[in-house]
């Protein structure tokens, strides 16, 4: 199979329909061998009855139903784990990434070398309460990553299917997808300009609180990243020069109480400073050799991407 288009939903019942019947127009026209899984994310409006239509009126509409909302992330990650083509495409089910992407987007992947293509909403049809947090958002991951991107959380992406078949995303990870798979050595990633469209039914399921736990999450990837595998090189650093700058300081009060004998060293806010800087440092660099024990002891420690044998 050539192409496999992934759909994460939650209550997503009217547009269903129309986006199905769109994406059907697209991929005949250009022959494409296809299927349509729909990840339903514990829809509690009739999602799940109108993709039970759905799969009787295509015969390439398969679904995944979960029990409860677990999250846009584990809705992917069953996707990939279940998909079949030798691309996969990730859209969302609101009818604002246009299916009309999704021929090019799979030449970029197939013809053009590319390991990912993630969509680029250049034009947005967002309130500005929506665009400028994205904005510094995409910014920052930018920066922090060295992934230049435009648009990272796009739904809108192409993947190679070995991309998708050696990845997890777990948690919120779903906006941080390039940076996992660039940690498993797929470094071919590629943009393209996308159409945006306004949302036709319903409501948007995300609220600002997204771009706090974005943040957050951003913080975790870029750890994990660095120091996922070698979490004494951060913990150990740190405390070493914390614990450091404090013996400096307690050494100085230590030398100026023997030698000038002109305060007391425990009248002296230095001195509580210098106490502070030995006690944290002395933490981390514990903290990093549990870490360490943990490390060593995990699963998955001397697990490899392997690109080719001969």
């Amino acid at each position: 199979m050539q192409l496999s288009i992934i759909i994460p939903l939650l209550n997503e019942a009217e547009s269903l329909p129309e986006l199905t019947a769109w994406i059907q127009r697209v991929v005949e026209k250009e022959k494409l061998s296809c299927e349509i899984l729909f990840v339903d994310d514990g829809s509690t409006d009739a999602s799940w009855a109108v993709i039970q239509q759905l799969a009787k009126q295509y015969s390439n509409v398969r679904a995944i139903k979960f029990r409860r909302n677990y999250g846009k992330s584990a809705a992917l990650n069953e996707g990939f784990h279940a998909s079949q083509g030798e691309v996969v495409i990730t859209m969302d089910a609101d009818l604002q990434d246009s299916p009309d992407e999704i021929p090019e987007l799979f030449n970029m992947i197939q013809n053009g070398g590319y390991d990912i293509v993630s969509g680029w909403k250049k034009k947005r049809y967002d309130p500005i309460s929506k665009t400028i947090p994205t904005k510094i958002y995409n910014a920052a991951t930018r920066y922090m990553t060295g992934i230049h991107l435009n648009d990272m959380n796009c739904g809108l992406k192409a993947y190679r299917a070995e991309v998708v078949h050696n990845i997890e995303v777990y948690g919120e990870m779903h906006r941080y997808i390039p940076v996992i798979a660039k940690w498993e050595g797929f470094a071919k990633i590629g943009e393209k300009t996308v159409q945006h469209q306004a949302r036709k039914y319903g409501t948007t399921k995300f609220g600002l609180n997204r771009f706090i736990n974005g943040f957050l999450d951003l913080m975790t990837i870029v750890f994990i990243g660095r120091f996922g595998k070698k979490p004494m090189h951060f913990f150990g650093t740190w405390g070493t020069v914390l614990f450091a700058i404090g013996f400096v300081i307690a050494t100085y009060l230590s030398i100026a109480k023997i030698v000038f004998e002109q305060y007391r060293m425990t009248e002296r806010p230095m001195f509580f400073l210098g106490l502070l800087c030995m006690i944290i440092g002395s933490q981390m660099f514990l903290a990093g050799f549990v870490a360490e024990l943990i490390s060593r002891n995990a699963a998955n420690r001397n697990d490899y991407q392997i690109s080719d044998r001969v």
